[in-house]
């Protein structure tokens, strides 16, 4: 048995009956038990620390040089089984996920500058087509599912657009995408296909080149290769899926159980940012983030963490710091760890693209289908089981028929 193993002895399972029942209950007892650090075991009872104080999370990922982003760190390799349900997470490649110092400042520079060119007025118009384009598929039964039938869909759709690609290969890319980031037999194919489609793409945007991110990174002066480009292309469109998706799906949720958001449902749009940013502060898509090595001995919260050590960042658990919350620190502001904080933070300006998607799919949805009931009790909907992220398995309702034209709009 390790060290971190035997400090880690009766700690708490951040995985299992517990977690999937109650996960901020869960987080809440790990505060009052352990404090803002606290040592956790993963799927196989693999340790690593659970940093779910607000400062704390801030501390960590503040300081690149102490707690560095690379995976191959971690002192557990050794006891990591070939099937650890994890492995996706922590398994290492040359992406912009996994780089440190002048590196990942250079790739993620790039990144952020293609971001950057990014019109804010044409993606809300992407995300509003987007959003008319699905609604008009169901919008005539009076009943859907809106996480596979909307939430789920759209921010593949507008990426896709940002990214200049063919519609003819639009499909089958939403359907990869979908498929890579379930953990199943058919993921790792998937997710071997998207990659294909990015080569594909980029191949494409040398020879026709565009206004979009793909062009951007061929053309941006730290000079990317183009394995790099297809690489990063591969993690923007990941991280744009499953986060958006759910941040939409969690915010419709929230509208539609919540008296507060009544009077938006009835016809007004005032709410939609309220609800968007309480979301971020309560019921947050990214909820732990794994993850950061300490690159030598140190301390943190009162823990003595070891090199190589992994930490958990507890993103939900410390946007719900009690700490933070009787100072204040929360109302009304965007200081949630939502998107994360520091250099392997989400790229500027990717979380205002976000909110603009999440925004419009939200807007649209109540313009078209203004009198949406949940079709079950709150208390029956169903949670996706990952311990990282927090987005319903489906969000079913019922509305008035709408009329949709021949053809869709």
């Amino acid at each position: 048995m390790t060290d971190a193993q035997l400090t880690h002895t009766g700690a708490v399972r951040l995985y299992g009956p517990e977690f999937q029942q109650d996960p901020a209950g869960l987080y809440a007892r790990i505060k009052r038990e352990y404090g803002p650090v606290a040592p956790v075991l993963l799927d196989g009872d693999l340790p690593a620390w659970f940093v779910c104080g607000y400062r704390e999370v801030h501390q960590v990922t503040s300081d690149s040089q102490l707690f560095a982003r690379d995976t191959r760190r971690w002192n557990q390799w050794d006891n990591v089984p070939a099937d650890w349900p994890q492995l996706g997470f922590v398994a290492y490649n040359p992406s912009l996920m996994f780089t440190e110092g002048d590196e990942h400042r250079r790739r993620a520079g790039a990144v952020s500058d293609a971001l950057a060119e990014v019109d804010q007025f044409e993606l809300r118009t992407l995300a509003e087509q987007a959003g008319d384009r699905l609604i008009d598929t169901f919008a005539g039964t009076g009943e859907a599912d809106l996480m596979e039938q909307y939430a789920s869909t759209i921010p593949l759709l507008v990426t896709a657009g940002m990214y200049g690609m063919p519609e003819a290969d639009i499909p089958s890319l939403v359907r990869d995408i979908t498929l890579s980031v379930n953990a199943d037999a058919e993921s790792a194919a998937a997710h071997q296909r998207v990659a294909e489609a990015m080569a594909r793409l980029v191949e494409l945007k040398h020879r026709q080149p565009g206004e979009d991110v793909p062009t951007r990174l061929i053309e941006h002066p730290s000079g990317l290769t183009d394995e790099e480009i297809l690489l990063d292309l591969v993690v923007i469109i990941a991280a744009a899926h499953q986060p958006t998706s759910y941040w939409i799906g969690n915010t419709i949720r929230l509208m539609l159980t919540d008296d507060r958001f009544a009077t938006t449902l009835a016809g007004g749009r005032a709410s939609v940012g309220q609800a968007l940013n309480e979301v971020l502060w309560q019921d947050t898509p990214t909820q732990n983030f794994i993850g950061r090595f300490a690159t030598r001995d140190t301390q943190v919260g009162g823990q003595r963490v070891r090199a190589g050590d992994l930490l958990i960042l507890g993103l939900a658990a410390a946007n719900a710091d009690p700490q933070l919350h009787s100072c204040g620190g929360a109302a009304g502001n965007h200081a949630q760890m939502s998107f994360g904080h520091g250099e392997h933070g989400c790229p500027w300006p990717a979380p205002e693209l976000a909110e603009v998607i999440a925004k419009a799919a939200v807007e649209v949805l109540l313009d078209r289908l203004p009198d949406l009931t949940l079709a079950v009790h709150p208390e029956q909907l169903r949670w996706q089981p990952s311990v990282w992220m927090r987005g319903l398995v489906s969000l079913p309702v019922t509305f008035t028929p709408a009329y949709v034209p021949l053809g869709g709009r």
